[in-house]
C-alpha cells in the first residue's frame, strides 16, 4: 500500500515536536472538575506537556450504568458537558486557558456507541441505532458494554448529526481535535468524511484508537499497541531485545504516520495493570524507550506521582498528588523530546539507526540525528547488570547525558556497564 496515495489529511504544523498527557477529570482532582483541573496547567507546560487529551467530557447516561457514576464512554448528550465536571463556560474556560499557555486540547470522541439512553434515542432515532428482529437497541456485539448503544451507520443522517456534533466543539469551545474511541470499529469512509468537514471548520489533529495503517486515511496519530505489549513482555522476561528489532523490521506505517508510546493510559491502569504490575521496576526504562523511540511519547495523568493502583472506572477515586517524585524524570524526557529535532514526530525526526550487533538480546543501543541535533540512547532491558561493548561510528561525539547532566565525549569504540533495568540518554 502506497501510503501517500491513501493519506489525505494534513497534520497541524504544531504538532510535529508535540508530546501528549491525558486527563482524567474525574479522578485528577477530589472536585472532579474543569475548574479544579485548570489549577494544574501551569505545571504541566513546566513539564513539557503539549497536547492535553481529555477523556469524555459528556453527560453519563443513566440506562444500565455500570458502578455509582458509570462509564465516560457511555454518552448520554454529544453536544453537553458532564455536570459533574462543571458548567459549559468552565469548559470553554479551561480551553482557552490551556491555549493561552501555549497547550492545545483534545477531547475523547465516543462514535462506536452511545448510552442507550441517549437524546437521540428520545428524540425517536431508533433507525440510528443497531436493533435486533424485535426492532430494540443492541449493545456493541461480543462485549460485556450492556450498558451502551451501537450506532447504525448505515444511517446518513446519524453520520450527519454526528459530524454535527463533533464540529459544535471546534466551533462552540474552539477545541483543537479528537482522540477517537475504538476508531477502527466505525467505518473509515465516515472518518475520512467527517475528516474533511472538521478541518474546513478548523485544522484539526486527530488520535485513532487503533493501530491499522489504513486508519491514516483521517488520522495524524494512531496508538503504538504492539510496541506497547512488546514493552510489557520484555519486563516479564516472555520476550527480549530482539522483539524490538523484529518490531522495526516488519513495521508497515511510514515515517509520515504520527504513532503514540505509552507505559500506561486509562485502559491499561484500570484493566491490565499499573506500571508496577505490568512492569516492575522496568517502568523506567520502558519510558525512556517510549519517549525517545520513533513515536510521540503520552504521560497518563498520575504517572508523576508514581500512581500505584488502578483508579477505579466507575466511581469516584482522586488521584494522590503528594509525592510528585517522576516530576523531574518526565520534565527530562518530555523536555528534551520537544527541543531535539531528532526526536520530533514522523518525518519531522530523525530515523532510529540500532547500534548493538543484530544478535544483542540485552541491551538495546540506537541513534537518532536531524539537522545537527542527535541522541545515543542505551538502554538494559534485563533485570540484571551487563556490560556492553560497541564499536560503531554513530556512536563518536560530544554529548551530555539527560539524567546525570555529565558532559561526555564519545568515541566509536565504547565499553561501558549498565545496571539492571538501566539507560542512558546522550544528547546534542
Amino acid at each position: 500500500m502506497n501510503f501517500k496515495d491513501i493519506a489525505q489529511n494534513v497534520t497541524p504544523d504544531w504538532a510535529k515536536n508535540a508530546t501528549i498527557y491525558e486527563v482524567n477529570i474525574r479522578q485528577f482532582t477530589p472536585e472532579g472538575t474543569f475548574k479544579a483541573f485548570e489549577t494544574h496547567l501551569p505545571r504541566l507546560k513546566k513539564m513539557g506537556v503539549d497536547i492535553l487529551w481529555l477523556m469524555p467530557i459528556h453527560p453519563i447516561g443513566v440506562e444500565n450504568r455500570k458502578g455509582g457514576l458509570g462509564s465516560y464512554y457511555a454518552i448520554s448528550d454529544y453536544k453537553a458537558v458532564n455536570p459533574e465536571f462543571g458548567t459549559l463556560d468552565d469548559f470553554k474556560k479551561l480551553v482557552k486557558s490551556a491555549q493561552s499557555q501555549g497547550m492545545k486540547v483534545i477531547i475523547d470522541w465516543v462514535a462506536n456507541h452511545s448510552s442507550p439512553d441517549n437524546v437521540w434515542v428520545k428524540q425517536g432515532h431508533l433507525d440510528w441505532y443497531t436493533l435486533d428482529s424485535l426492532g430494540r437497541i443492541q449493545p456493541t456485539i461480543g462485549t460485556d458494554w450492556y450498558d451502551v448503544a451501537d450506532l447504525n451507520y448505515d444511517s446518513k443522517e446519524m453520520r450527519k448529526e454526528m459530524i454535527s456534533s463533533m464540529k459544535y466543539w471546534l466551533t462552540e469551545a474552539n477545541i483543537d481535535g479528537f482522540r477517537c474511541d475504538v476508531a477502527s470499529w466505525v467505518p473509515i469512509d465516515f472518518w475520512i468524511e467527517a475528516r474533511k468537514e472538521l478541518d474546513a471548520t478548523k485544522k484539526v489533529f486527530m488520535l485513532a484508537e487503533a493501530e491499522e495503517v489504513e486508519m491514516h486515511k483521517a488520522f495524524d496519530m494512531t496508538y503504538g499497541w504492539n510496541l506497547h505489549h512488546i514493552m510489557n513482555d520484555i519486563a516479564k522476561g516472555k520476550k527480549d531485545v530482539t522483539a524490538v528489532y523484529n518490531y522495526a523490521k516488519d513495521n508497515k506505517h511510514p515515517k509520515s504516520a504520527y504513532r503514540m508510546n505509552f507505559t500506561s493510559n486509562h485502559d491499561e491502569n484500570s484493566w491490565n495493570g499499573t506500571e508496577m504490575e505490568r512492569m516492575g521496576e522496568a517502568r523506567f526504562a520502558f519510558a525512556v524507550f517510549a519517549a525517545t523511540f520513533e513515536g510521540m511519547p503520552l504521560v497518563y495523568n498520575g504517572q508523576e506521582t508514581s500512581l500505584d493502583r488502578r483508579l477505579k472506572f466507575f466511581d469516584k477515586d482522586s488521584i494522590d498528588w503528594l509525592k510528585m517524585d517522576l516530576v523531574p524524570f518526565y520534565t527530562k524526557l518530555l523536555q528534551l523530546n520537544r527541543s531535539n529535532k531528532a526526536l520530533w514526530n514522523g518525518e519531522n525526526g530523525g530515523e532510529v539507526k540500532f547500534i548493538s550487533a543484530a544478535d544483542e538480546k540485552n541491551v538495546l543501543v540506537f541513534s537518532r540525528e536531524k539537522d545537527g541535533d542527535k541522541v545515543v540512547v542505551m538502554i538494559n532491558m534485563t533485570g540484571n547488570d551487563q556490560k556492553v561493548k560497541l564499536n560503531n561510528t554513530l556512536l563518536a561525539g560530544k554529548y551530555k547525558e539527560l539524567f546525570s547532566g555529565k558532559k561526555v565525549k564519545m568515541k566509536a569504540e565504547v565499553e561501558t556497564e549498565i545496571e539492571a533495568w538501566g539507560y542512558r540518554a546522550y544528547y546534542k
